[in-house]
């Protein structure tokens, strides 16, 4: 985001870069403290977390949240606030890593003769249909972000939803909440709020006029 300043001569202030590094380092920190995913080493232990009501309930949400933003929401705001799209990729992009997961294990079975083989071909298809209908989507949508806003702020932002709703599924499909104890929780949560104090400095400074030039200016003014 900050070296897009330079070479693609777009405009960032002092206030937008320092929120990226914020971002960035507030979800370093959530990354160091998320909790650790449980041992999940084979198809019917993955089978059974994709079918637990929790993680089904997560799904028809994101679902719902999709339709909305994409079919609603896209149309009508979505040149207009970076959010909407973001949204979009983000919430798509949770899918990702359970998808990619899921398709390794699933692999392991495929060519084993045994019964559970047709299942985990069945499994591996539908993981990598989700995985490349999403990937083909986001694309879609980075591309129509990038063409109305600049990459600097897209992808400053982009990373810290993106990296925040990855954490939330897989959280949510290997249930590993029950693990954290007190200092990763503070740990997340001074992660988080690095992480939106970047944001809000991106988005609410973006349009201010204001670099390091101006600040020597105004030093030298005041001495």
């Amino acid at each position: 985001s900050i070296l897009a300043s330079y070479l693609l001569k777009e405009k960032l202030n002092i206030l937008g870069k320092l929120g990226c590094l914020l971002s960035c380092a507030g979800s370093v920190v959530l990354i160091i403290h998320s909790p650790k995913s449980e041992s999940v080493t084979t198809q019917a232990e993955l089978e059974e977390k994709l079918t637990n009501p929790v993680f089904v309930g997560y799904l028809c949400i994101v679902l719902l949240m999709l339709l909305l933003l994409i079919f609603w929401i896209a149309p009508a705001h979505g040149p207009t606030n970076i959010m909407v799209y973001i949204s979009i990729c983000s919430l798509l992009g949770s899918f990702t890593v359970p998808s990619t997961k899921g398709i390794g294990l699933a692999a392991q079975d495929i060519f084993h003769n045994n019964p559970s083989s047709r299942r985990a071909l069945c499994l591996c298809l539908v993981l990598l249909a989700v995985l490349g209908c999403s990937i083909i989507i986001q694309f879609r949508y980075i591309n129509k972000a990038l063409e109305c806003f600049d990459s600097s702020v897209f992808g400053a932002i982009y990373y810290v939803v993106f990296t925040t709703l990855v954490l939330l599924a897989s959280a949510i499909l290997f249930r590993e909440w029950s693990n954290v104890g007190l200092v990763d929780f503070l740990g997340m949560a001074c992660g988080f709020t690095t992480v939106s104090v970047g944001i809000v400095l991106i988005q609410v400074f973006k349009e201010f006029n204001f670099n390091l030039g101006e600040m020597n200016k105004s030093n030298m003014k005041t001495d």
